[in-house]
């Protein structure tokens, strides 16, 4: 038994270190992914993938993964931050942030099938919006105190930092979750597959339309409010995220409605139509998934009321407990099944008063 345990615990200790590393991997990777449209020193920019890669993580894998964050974003940093305890401090504030957004959401239930409202508000209000406020803040004030802002451009960088981490947990953590519990489908019909695809082209040509001179963001919403009805969160996270992305390319090539504006204006538009975007998807799907449970337990209770009716009305029901207990005397007459065989004196015969019914004592 002794070998066979410290075996297990060998194999889950190789198990936790591949996950460890593969969380980094991907944190690292995503991160430079996302600096390609920065906007604040090089470093801060309006969608934070590696916080929705870190929150997801932690939900799939538990809190063990987490040296794994802590790795990503220090060797992200390492290359970016002013000082080595700069980057010591931005990096715990990284790490610190996706763990307390887990924290919250474990506290309140939360499922990783984003099938109820409750799971959809628990990710937007605590996983995102409460829990990145520790990176933001972190990492912000950490930048003025280094010398690499200075104290009037903390509340810029701030908003840039807290939204795009936001933005990261509201696109991305729902996608990964979606993909971790995909399956290949089975029985769909050819319509859905057709309508599947207009969808997708649909997104496409809706993201070069927000890439234009033209201000078109709103585009977005009929195709975030279609793929929640008709895909649930499977349709609808994906195509938020495709939406947000065309909307931080626009918003960094200053084109569009982010033409001829400062900083912080493009960021509130940004990150509004952002927010917008994802807590329709959400909420939505969310809502729609709901009320397609609740119709399949409607369903499932009015079938078995159904099959109680028929077999009463067929007379198809157990036996009454009277008759059980005649069929087990041997008996089975009429008689015997009325019998109240359970009666102390049932096993000798009546007595003389007994059988006159003489009450005298």
């Amino acid at each position: 038994m002794a070998v066979v345990r410290h075996a297990q615990l060998s194999r889950g200790g190789v198990v936790a270190v591949v996950e460890i590393c593969v969380v980094a991997a991907l944190y690292y990777g995503s991160a430079r992914a996302g600096l390609l449209q920065q906007l604040v020193r090089g470093q801060v920019t309006p969608l934070w993938p590696p916080s929705g890669i870190a929150v997801a993580a932690l939900l799939l894998r538990g809190r063990r993964v987490w040296p794994g964050i802590a790795v990503g974003a220090f060797l992200v940093n390492v290359s970016l931050g002013p000082s080595i305890p700069a980057v010591l401090a931005i990096t715990a504030g990284n790490t610190l942030a996706p763990v307390c957004s887990y924290a919250l959401l474990c506290r309140t239930g939360f499922r990783n099938e984003l099938d109820r409202l409750r799971d959809a508000l628990a990710l937007i209000f605590l996983g995102a919006f409460a829990g990145m406020l520790i990176s933001a803040t972190t990492g912000s004030g950490t930048l003025v105190l280094a010398g690499g802002l200075r104290a009037e451009d903390f509340w810029p960088a701030w908003s840039v930092w807290w939204t795009g981490d936001a933005m990261g947990v509201l696109v991305v953590t729902p996608v990964l979750l979606v993909l971790s519990s995909a399956r290949r489908p089975k029985e769909v019909p050819p319509l859905r597959w057709v309508e599947a695809l207009l969808l997708l082209a649909a997104t496409a040509g809706v993201g070069v339309v927000e890439a234009g001179p033209t201000p078109l963001l709103f585009l977005g919403f009929p195709l975030l409010i279609w793929a929640a009805f008709r895909f649930q969160l499977a349709g609808a996270a994906p195509c938020a995220l495709a939406v947000s992305t065309f909307a931080i390319v626009t918003a960094a090539r200053r084109s569009g409605p982010f033409s001829g504006h400062d900083l912080l204006t493009d960021m509130i538009t940004l990150q509004a139509f952002n927010g917008s975007a994802s807590l329709t998807a959400l909420l939505v799907a969310a809502v729609i998934s709901e009320r397609n449970e609740t119709q399949r337990e409607i369903a499932q209770a009015c079938g078995q009321l159904a099959g109680m009716v028929a077999r009463i009305a067929t007379g198809d029901h157990p036996p009454m407990l009277l008759e059980g207990v005649g069929e087990q005397d041997g008996q089975g007459g009429p008689a015997d099944a009325t019998r109240p065989s359970s009666h102390p004196m049932s096993g000798r015969p009546p007595t003389g008063h007994e059988a006159r019914g003489d009450d005298r004592t």
